[in-house]
């Protein structure tokens, strides 16, 4: 029985080496085909394409210039991604969605930017389609940081308000006349818009026969006065345009006729084809007078003299005193003064021939 369990125990052994021999000799065979597979593959990768060791697999730098895009361009690119964007830069932005209150706008920021309705235009618009549409491309001026959202808000208004000032300092340096539509009056004068800006033309500066609640819609000429900025004031007059205008056909010495539109107590205000002219109180006559009512009313017809032509503050400076035959001629006679009113023009104007010769003012001495 002994025999029995040693030959068991014997046989054993002998069973499991049979075994494991068979599975290293299966794992063996496996590795074979393993290799033997891709020894194959092997064969069919093109000799040509180099190693990781191969100098050839390197890139050259010749080999960007053949790319898709320069260095360059891909700066640009970058460069379009610029979140620093601060109160007061002009950015461009592409127009994406129009809403009631105001325009989503594209400038490139993390978060689309937003327009309020106010901010589009410096004029009055009926609706943003009436300035905007959808994927148009222009500036937007940023009014302010990122809220909370880290949306930015814009505006065109910014932008047009900084240039039309621009503008009109540059019209104004260049003495230019502007034509101007009324559209409002108030006490103190009439407001018109001037490259989109308010503007403001004082009663005194307004020179015409309308009453000052019928300009409304009128187109005036018009000079600048006042452009100031900081002050946000805009003034004009419309009576410098048209003595402007006038005065390029007038010269001094010579005689036109008007009629009176206004009595003051330092004068009265000739109105001489469309332009008002001052007779000031001291030129009404070589004779004192107390008042220039004495001696004219309102609406009456008469010729005068102008003695002065003042481009620059828009005045006209007319003289009857100048055209009396006689000191006094204007308080006794002033037919006579009208009737021989050339005449006297044409000694007026050699006198001051005579007196330019002797290099004398020849103002002082018509006043003598």
């Amino acid at each position: 029985m002994s025999e029995n369990l040693t030959e068991t125990v014997q046989e054993g052994p002998s069973d499991k080496k049979d075994e494991t021999e068979q599975t290293v000799d299966s794992l063996h065979a496996s590795s074979n085909d393993e290799n033997s597979s891709i020894a194959e593959e092997e064969e069919t990768i093109p000799k040509e394409v180099p190693t990781a060791d191969d100098p050839t697999s390197r890139v050259n730098k010749n080999d960007l210039e053949t790319a898709g895009f320069t260095l360059e361009e891909f700066a640009s690119l970058l460069g379009k991604y610029d979140y620093n964007f601060k109160p007061g830069d002009i950015v461009n932005g592409t127009v994406f969605a129009l809403e009631s209150k105001g325009a989503m706008i594209d400038i490139g920021a993390k978060t689309a930017a937003f327009m309020p309705m106010q901010e589009v235009s410096i004029n009055r618009v009926e609706g943003l389609s009436d300035v905007l549409q959808p994927s148009e491309v222009r500036e937007f001026f940023i009014m302010s940081e990122e809220n909370e959202d880290g949306q930015l808000s814009l505006s065109i208004r910014r932008i047009e308000y900084q240039r039309a000032w621009e503008r009109v300092r540059q019209l104004q340096k260049e003495d230019a006349t502007i034509y101007s539509e009324v559209f409002a009056t108030n006490r103190g004068g009439a407001l018109v818009r001037v490259e989109g800006l308010r503007g403001f033309i004082p009663g005194s500066h307004i020179s015409t026969r309308k009453a000052k609640e019928e300009l409304v819609a009128d187109f005036l000429p018009l000079k600048f006065l006042e452009v100031d900025e900081e002050r946000n004031r805009l003034v004009l007059s419309h009576r410098r345009a048209l003595v402007e205008r006038k005065m390029n056909r007038l010269e001094v010495g010579e005689v036109v006729v008007g009629a009176v539109r206004g009595i003051k107590p330092y004068g009265a205000f000739i109105d001489i084809g469309g332009v008002s002219g001052l007779l000031h109180i001291s030129e009404i006559s070589h004779e004192h007078i107390e008042t220039p009512h004495s001696v004219l009313n309102v609406n009456d017809q008469m010729k005068v003299m102008i003695i002065d032509l003042d481009a620059e503050r828009g005045r006209i400076s007319l003289s009857t005193k100048a055209l009396e035959p006689e000191p006094g001629d204007m308080l006794t006679d002033p037919q006579k003064v009208f009737d021989k009113a050339e005449e006297m023009a044409a000694r007026y104007k050699q006198m001051l021939l005579e007196q330019a010769e002797e290099g004398e003012d020849p103002i002082a001495v018509m006043n003598i």
